[in-house]
């Protein structure tokens, strides 16, 4: 009897002692804790409820509000033509048609869409639409449609689709700059066809550049990278899903992950919200991605560029270099300065500056504020477009075919005289679309003819493919400035 006096005596000593020490570090080191039925809880575990209780995390709300709106896309190219020569093989067509294209049976590739829209709006990644001839969606309650594809913007792997549907469920996008990395989000998709899967997990990093997108034109890589990193599972077909927060918010866009087999293996990437939601504005007001360039070459600051260039700083992206039109030099900046700062956002990487300078339009003003030698000095840039201006692009002013994967512009008339020739319109960008893939034409390009047909204005170029019908055989006639003879590149639509 005394040994179980004893040992109850100790138990509620020991109680005691612990209850006392939690209230102290409650009171005296301002450490917040929750209980359960008297027990302290963890807030990774548990969270307060509307009515103030301590109740366990729970993502079921947060999965009926979001997997309404997160769609299946089925993309499908249709005869894709197939390149029947190689750099080994002669073949006396060559000479005239580049490699010859035959026709194949249908291919097909498959992802997921988020619904921004009640009009059909739908958000999903480059790759899951890219070289499609036919885009198919399936809803969450099994409606099926066809979609168009109003725009993609290969630099972030971003494209909007639309389908003929109005009042849909869909989501809303959330300021991805106030996420937080350890915060909680889900991942809604499709992955390996199985309709609607969530996932949780939380935010890894913020910033993740990993070279994923290679994007080569005359400016160099343009891609932009600077992704939301998650450990929720995301495997092949969540690509184009979506990632959110606890309140259903729209907070990016899955689109890839990084692993050694293919699949999940701990590491998944969202673009931003922030740079998503102003690519789908831009495609529904302009047609087009309006992108500012600051016209530098940059890279991040690390140890290495520290001590090479005896920096002052161990944190910014540093300017190695200007283009040709450099709407920053113009304003002041100079090789060696270490950009920490636009506006009143800083900027501790290379792809923290190429996400902010992302989000504007040609025109915009911004404060760049950068470290030169030891002191910060502020210079304000109007950001230029690609061509070297402060304007918008106009939709015609480029190509929009995306499964062409070419942007083309007007040119210069000393140009054409030049080469001895009335008109055409050069190839400014070849993407990883058909004529990339199946023809050796290369950036440069003039275009003087489709199917002999004269072509005369960027405008006319569009008009004639747009009347082309999927299969339909094209041949694409032209010259290059270093090369100047007739060259001619035969694909099919």
């Amino acid at each position: 009897m005394k040994r179980f006096a004893s040992l109850f005596l100790a138990a509620v000593l020991g109680s005691a002692s612990t209850i006392a020490t939690y209230q102290w570090l409650e009171k005296d080191n301002n450490v917040k804790l929750d209980y359960l039925g008297g027990v302290p809880t963890s807030k990774v575990a548990y969270k307060v409820n509307e009515n103030g209780e301590v109740v366990p995390l729970d993502f079921t709300k947060t999965a009926e509000l979001v997997t309404p709106a997160v769609v299946f896309i089925r993309s499908t190219q249709e005869g894709s033509p197939r390149n029947e020569s190689s750099p080994e093989t002669f073949d006396p067509f060559r000479e005239f048609f580049g490699p010859r294209m035959m026709p194949q049976g249908p291919s097909q590739s498959s992802g997921s869409g988020v619904i921004v829209n009640e009009n059909g709006y739908i958000v999903t990644n480059n790759h899951v639409v890219q070289d499609a001839d036919v885009v198919e969606v399936t809803l969450y309650d099994n409606r099926t449609y066809k979609a168009e594809v109003i725009g993609t913007d290969p630099d972030t792997d971003i494209a909007l689709i639309k389908i003929n549907e109005k009042t849909l469920p869909h989501l809303s996008f959330v300021d991805s700059d106030k996420s937080k990395v350890g915060e909680w989000v889900l991942a809604v998709g499709n992955p390996f066809n199985l309709n609607s899967t969530v996932t949780a997990g939380i935010i890894s990093a913020k910033g993740r550049s990993i070279n994923i997108l290679q994007r080569n034109s005359q400016e160099g890589n343009t891609a932009i990278e600077s992704f939301i990193q998650t450990d929720a599972a995301i495997n092949p077909g969540n690509s184009g899903g979506a990632l959110v927060d606890l309140n259903g918010g729209l907070l990016g866009i899955n689109t890839a992950i990084a692993s050694p087999t293919g699949s999940y293996s701990g590491y998944g990437f969202a673009v931003p919200s922030n740079i998503v939601s102003k690519i789908v504005e831009d495609l529904i007001q302009f047609g087009i991605v309006q992108r500012g360039w600051l016209g530098v070459s940059i890279g991040s600051v690390n140890s290495e560029l520290v001590r090479q260039h005896e920096l002052q700083v161990n944190a910014g992206a540093y300017v190695s270099g200007f283009a040709a039109s450099s709407s920053a030099k113009e304003a002041g900046l100079r090789e060696g300065d270490v950009v920490v700062k636009i506006d009143e956002t800083p900027i501790l990487s290379s792809s923290a500056l190429i996400e902010y300078i992302g989000r504007h339009r040609p025109g915009d003003r911004v404060n760049v504020t950068v470290n030169r030698k030891g002191k910060e000095v502020t210079l304000p840039v109007v950001l230029k477009n690609r061509d070297g201006k402060t304007g918008t692009i106009k939709a015609e002013d480029r190509s929009g075919f995306a499964s062409l994967g070419l942007e083309v512009e007007e040119v210069d008339g000393n140009v054409l005289k030049k080469l001895d020739i009335n008109n055409g319109v050069r190839v400014t960008e070849l993407g990883s679309g058909k004529l990339a893939k199946y023809t050796d034409i290369r950036e440069g390009f003039i275009i003087t003819k489709v199917n002999e047909v004269t072509v005369k204005s960027v405008k006319e170029f569009n008009e004639l493919l747009k009347k082309k019908k999927s299969g339909e055989l094209v041949i694409l006639s032209g010259t290059y400035e270093d090369v100047p003879r007739e060259f001619n590149y035969a694909f099919r639509m």
